[in-house]
């Protein structure tokens, strides 16, 4: 069974890469902002009608040259990675949080610090529950990378203990034990102040394709304690 992802290797110096990132990351920050203020503002009809037009026609602008379809992940020969289209992390999705995951390789931990705001909101005042969700499977899926094995979420276990208010927030998790082809994942979400809102445990599992390719090459999967 072929692998059902294509990871394409791109001939981009480092360079290059930086100029991309400073360039269409700062178009996606103007895009959050502009996402925010359609969401926030009072203007006049007449003014929103304005700006609809004006945004429409940037649009067209940008969709004279587009790639067929998802962005995908691609890597340069030098080991930068290009997830722009992710969900939680993209540098190029403006609907991304976005959030910055720090891993610690040697112990197998992940963690972020990040802002939700009035575009996350589920109960007024309070982060939607599945927005919590979202960036907490990233940051579990990272701190399983860091912890060696990198995995698809199998489960992702969520316990919401407190509300969590729209702001600055920040999340950890971290390897908890190994079983086989799973990598047992906890972590948290915490207030501002550090309070603990919300706790998780998920399961990330090495996949069927990624064991069959190193089986086709005589290696054997990880073994775990």
């Amino acid at each position: 069974m072929a692998a059902p992802f294509n990871y394409e290797i791109l001939d981009l110096t480092d360079e290059q890469v930086d100029a991309e990132v400073a360039v269409f990351g700062a178009l996606t920050d103007a895009v959050r902002r502009l996402n925010q203020a359609t969401l926030r503002t009072t203007v006049d009809h007449e003014t929103v009608e304005d700006v609809r037009r004006q945004v429409d026609e940037l649009a067209t602008r940008l969709e004279k040259s587009m790639i067929p379809d998802n962005f995908g992940v691609s890597f340069t020969k030098g080991g930068r990675i290009r997830g722009y289209g992710n969900a939680v992390v993209g540098l190029r999705n403006p609907n991304a949080v976005p959030v910055k995951v720090v891993q610690d390789k040697v112990n197998g931990r992940a963690t972020a610090e990040f802002e939700l705001n009035a575009l996350h909101e589920g109960p007024p005042g309070q982060v939607h529950g599945g927005v919590v969700a979202l960036v907490l499977d990233q940051v579990f899926g990272e701190a399983a990378a860091a912890g060696g094995v990198p995995g698809m979420t199998g489960t992702l276990t969520l316990r919401y203990s407190l509300s969590t208010p729209l702001g600055p927030c920040s999340a950890a998790a971290w390897v908890d034990r190994r079983d086989g082809i799973k990598t047992i994942v906890k972590g948290e979400l915490r207030r501002a102040d550090g309070t603990v809102t919300v706790t998780a445990e998920g399961v990330f599992i090495l996949p069927k394709w990624a064991r069959e390719q190193l089986a086709e090459r005589g290696e054997a999967p990880p073994q775990y304690e």
